[in-house]
């Protein structure tokens, strides 16, 4: 039995894997990444607007428009 202390290293030289699991593999990864990229977007938009929020209201109106 191993101790805590021994460590064993194992290098992978090659993976095998058929042409059509590989597709379907690189089809899921991208239909994953779009609501990834939906919420990604929405925190940012909130963070920038959070942001832009307390500018306005450190700098006040400095765009010279009265509205």
């Amino acid at each position: 039995m191993l101790d805590s202390n021994d460590k064993q290293r194992v290098v992978v030289t090659d993976v095998q894997i058929p042409f059509g699991s590989m597709v379907v593999l690189l089809v899921k990864w991208a239909l994953a990444a779009i609501p990834a990229m939906i919420i990604l977007l929405v925190l940012g938009s909130m963070f920038g607007g959070v942001i832009a929020w307390i500018f306005h209201h450190l700098l006040g109106d400095t765009s010279g428009v009265g509205i």
